[in-house]
């Protein structure tokens, strides 16, 4: 029954129920990504599971998300059940044996698994924006602060750094506006508002130190299993914008963080994404193009990619169009738009002409689905109708005290679990600010010493004498033209000439007349 570097899915049948042929994921072609895709209710989360357990055994670590809390049974053995029995004897899996898996538990909360924390910095601007549903205009402002940031040295490691920073460019708005473009105090001032959203909602817990380091979510146990790391996002789903961006920034990470490896054996992690409309829902192209770009591009880092979702129109054509590996579960076509879904489904399929792939998604049963993976030469199968295996692991959650006995042998256990606040841009502005009110105040005191000292200083002082830096300060006196006695005419200057040629000439007369006098007294004695 089993393959050698293939993982079993399930076995598919005829239209009249006989056993026919395995149904198997290559290993080789995993990382070409996938789509797990179908009602609520029609077994989309143990699909899931028995992928990740199989992952598991072949030495791939998963990263995925438990909406529901029912995936973390992963973690412990599988329970005996009747209708599990007859599943693997109805698709002959003999023998069916009952296995637990290598799990880490995460928790953004930090209450049902370890802290999965990231900084404001690594999240960038983009995502930023679109977990705070900004405009444009808002967004081209934050993007002037994450650059003010980088040139000034400011680490922006959490949610009151990247508050400060804003405060402080709203005092400074003229001036930032001149150099990096128009910078308005409304725009400052709605970022602000939605920064304490944020924070009220609990994005806070996320965003800090330590960092989640990527190769914690890499490893693989010493009997060569993958680690399944399991997020608790039953509270996470409460915002469901925090949810998607999170996940997308974990993928953008992976994209960015591990080299090139080409076409590997088999994926070096596979990263499941749960309600993944959710990433979608009222998303700008902009970041629709990012996650096209990274799920076309990681393939060659060893990463696969699946997304869970209800409908296979929550996920964009130009998304979708990446997705080689899919699972389809039962759809019901009661509306013309679940009508459109059901045809879109069996339209993404290669055709079966054993049965009508249209019809077959609206009657599948519970754990039953349409299956096509790729084959030779990554070349989609043609589609089965499959009855998925059932899990090795339990189905169902895991008690509390489960969970944290798990929690305590984890790989990463203390490593993330207190909060580390090191010197960072909230700090550092603070400093500046203590600093440069601190001059100010001493600028301030020097004048008011100076004040104080000027009255004795004048007491003591004759002009021309003495204290030159006192008489520097003293005011110049104001000039005034003089004030108007009666009777008086302020002469012309023709006047003025007139009277100074006379005068000039009445004083050498009189020169003259005097040495004349003196003279004729001389000579008489």
């Amino acid at each position: 029954m089993l393959e050698e570097g293939k993982l079993y899915l399930g076995t598919s049948r005829n239209p009249d129920d006989s056993v026919n042929k395995g149904e198997y994921l290559d290993l080789t072609f995993a990382n070409r990504h996938g789509l797990i895709t179908g009602a609520t209710g029609t077994g989309k989360t143990v699909t899931l599971q028995i992928l990740a357990e199989s992952f598991s055994n072949a030495g791939v670590p998963v990263f995925c998300a438990d909406i529901k809390g029912d995936l973390s049974g992963i973690a412990a053995i599988g329970e005996h059940k009747d209708f599990l029995e007859k599943r693997a004897k109805a698709i002959g899996l003999d023998p069916y044996e009952f296995q637990e898996f290598p799990v880490i538990f995460w928790d953004l909360f930090g209450e049902k698994g370890h802290r999965v924390r990231t900084t404001i910095t690594e999240m960038g601007p983009l995502l930023l924006a679109r977990l705070m549903n900004m405009s444009e205009a808002q967004e081209g402002v934050l993007n002037i602060a994450f650059k003010l940031a980088d040139e000034n040295g400011l680490p922006l490691l959490d949610l009151k750094d990247l508050q400060a920073l804003l405060t402080h460019m709203a005092g400074e708005t003229e001036k930032l506006s001149a150099r990096y473009g128009n910078i308005t105090k409304q725009s400052l001032a709605t970022i602000q508002r939605g920064l304490l959203v944020l924070e009220q909602q609990g994005a806070e817990h996320f965003f800090g130190e330590p960092a989640l380091r990527i190769a914690d979510i890499m490893r693989t146990t010493n009997d060569g299993r993958g680690a399944i790391s399991v997020l608790a996002a039953d509270k996470l789903m409460m915002n469901p914008r925090l949810y998607g961006t999170f996940l997308l920034w974990l993928l953008s990470e992976l994209f960015e963080e591990l080299p090139e490896v080409g076409d590997p054996d088999k994926p070096r992690l596979v990263f499941f994404f749960d309600e993944a409309h959710l990433l979608f829902d009222e998303a700008p192209k902009i970041l629709i193009d990012r996650v096209e770009q990274v799920v076309r591009l990681i393939r060659s880092k060893g990463v696969g990619v699946y997304f869970v979702t209800q409908n296979p129109l929550d996920v964009p054509e130009t998304v979708l169009s990446q997705l080689g590996n899919r699972i389809q579960h039962a759809l019901r076509a009661y509306t013309p738009r679940e009508q459109k879904a059901v045809k879109v489904a069996a339209q993404t399929f290669r055709p079966n002409p054993a049965f009508d792939c249209f019809e077959a998604i609206t009657q599948l049963g519970v754990g039953e689905a349409l299956v096509s993976t790729l084959g030779a030469k990554g070349v989609p199968s043609m589609v089965e109708r499959t009855l998925i295996r059932p899990p090795a692991s339990r189905l169902g959650p895991v008690t509390e005290a489960e969970r944290q006995k798990v929690m305590a042998v984890s790989p990463v256990a203390g490593q993330y679990d207190e909060d580390l606040d090191r010197d960072s841009a909230f700090e550092m502005l603070q400093r500046r600010a203590e600093e440069a009110a601190k001059a100010e105040d001493e600028e301030r005191a020097r004048e008011e010493a100076t004040e104080a000292k000027r009255p004795e200083s004048r007491r003591w002082t004759l002009p021309g004498y003495g204290d030159d830096a006192a008489e520097e300060r003293a005011p110049t006196p104001r000039k005034t033209a003089p004030r108007s006695r009666p009777g008086y005419q302020r002469q012309t200057v023709t006047e003025t000439v007139i009277k100074s040629v006379a005068r000039s000439a009445a004083n050498s007369l009189g020169r003259a007349l005097v040495r004349g006098i003196l003279g004729s007294i001389k000579k008489g004695f």
